[in-house]
């Protein structure tokens, strides 16, 4: 069973900057890919960012690429998403998410998620 749960969202304002967290229960975190998506208000829940069990090898949706950092601590079984220079429509509910295959986890997202966690961007 693998549990995820983040953490870190909240309100701020545009230009400012929030960390993420996403902590990972369950066996054989270090070997997932993880991912970030996101659902903003009337919209579907799309990918943001995601970085492979390495912890080297990452991937941005074009949307946050330069602006968001995803990192991960395996010794910690937790997943980062450094947002910074935030926008408006930033605004969302952020889920992360894993799955055994890349190619799912920066798609259509993983079999495991979290419950999410609201960000609100201020104008």
């Amino acid at each position: 069973q693998v549990q995820l749960v983040e953490s870190g969202g909240g309100l701020v304002q545009a230009g400012g900057s929030l960390r993420l967290s996403c902590a990972v229960s369950g066996r054989a975190f270090s070997m997932y890919p993880m991912a970030w998506f996101r659902q903003g208000p009337g919209k579907e829940r799309g990918f943001v960012a995601a970085i492979m069990s390495n912890g080297v090898t990452t991937y941005y949706s074009d949307a946050v690429k330069g602006r968001f950092t995803i990192s991960r601590d395996n010794a910690r079984n937790t997943v980062y998403l450094q947002m910074n220079s935030l926008k408006p429509e930033d605004t969302a509910v952020y889920y992360c998410t894993a799955d055994g295959a890349w190619g799912v986890v920066t798609t259509t997202g993983g079999r495991y998620w979290g419950q999410g966690t609201q960000v609100t961007v201020s104008s």
